[in-house]
């Protein structure tokens, strides 16, 4: 089986049969939908999911090259790893976004702490001077002409 591409003339050395299974299994693969292989996108699936030995998926040149040049698009990643890298990286800035927070409040708390222990200070020297000034009367003046 012959492919030709832009650049070159790729050929096959593999059966029709093989090729038509190694290109069913990249489908599958590229797809996220594996039904043998955990989904990766390595050749070592690729071969495996096409139920092909390793040596046939290297003779399958059009294939190979292929699935080089799709997997480069995917940066070698299923569907699911890209949904779950999306999803990481969204909750990065989740918790980037929480500890942000996280750290205004603590400051909050800490100036809140200090006002606390100022006043329970001062609240504390009112209440001894107030008991040293117990019994003592304060004789308040008559009230001024105007």
């Amino acid at each position: 089986m012959t492919q030709t591409t832009t650049a070159e003339t790729i050929t096959d050395h593999a059966s029709a049969e093989a090729v038509k299974a190694l290109r069913a299994a990249m489908e599958r693969l590229l797809a996220g939908r594996p039904t043998c292989t955990d989904g990766r996108l390595i050749k070592e699936n690729l071969y495996r999911e096409a139920g092909v030995s390793r040596a046939t998926m290297n003779r399958a040149h059009s294939i190979l090259a292929e699935w080089d040049r799709r997997t480069a698009a995917t940066d070698a990643r299923t569907p699911g790893e890209a949904r779950r890298d999306d999803e990481l990286q969204k909750l990065r800035g989740e918790v980037r976004t929480l500890k942000r927070e996280r750290t205004q409040l603590q400051g909050r708390l800490d100036a809140s702490a200090t006002v606390i222990a100022a006043l329970h200070h001062d609240n504390a020297a009112l209440r001894q001077q107030l008991d040293t000034q117990t019994g003592a009367v304060v004789a308040i003046g008559p009230p001024r002409s105007g």
